[in-house]
């Protein structure tokens, strides 16, 4: 982990923050030599897809597009 003075990663920000994101790398920003706040890589978040993510999960009756609005209602409330 790096370190750095409050005032300096002031200045270089924009540098200080694509270092950490290229290399990985976390900074500790200090003031008078004491621990104020540290930077650190985020990591990739894995991201479910919108479309199909309940397959599998869920089903529907073979005859669903023949059901009255009143079955498709019973079958949602449990009825």
């Amino acid at each position: 982990m790096q370190k750095m003075n409050l005032y300096e990663a002031k200045t270089h920000f924009s540098k200080v923050i694509t270092q950490v994101a290229e290399t990985g790398e976390a900074y500790l920003i200090t003031r008078n030599s004491k621990p104020m706040a540290k930077i650190v890589p985020l990591t990739a978040q894995e991201k479910t897809p919108r479309i199909g993510f309940m397959q599998g999960k869920i089903t529907a009756p073979d005859n669903f597009n023949q059901l009255s609005s009143d079955e498709i209602a019973d079958l949602f409330y449990g009825e």
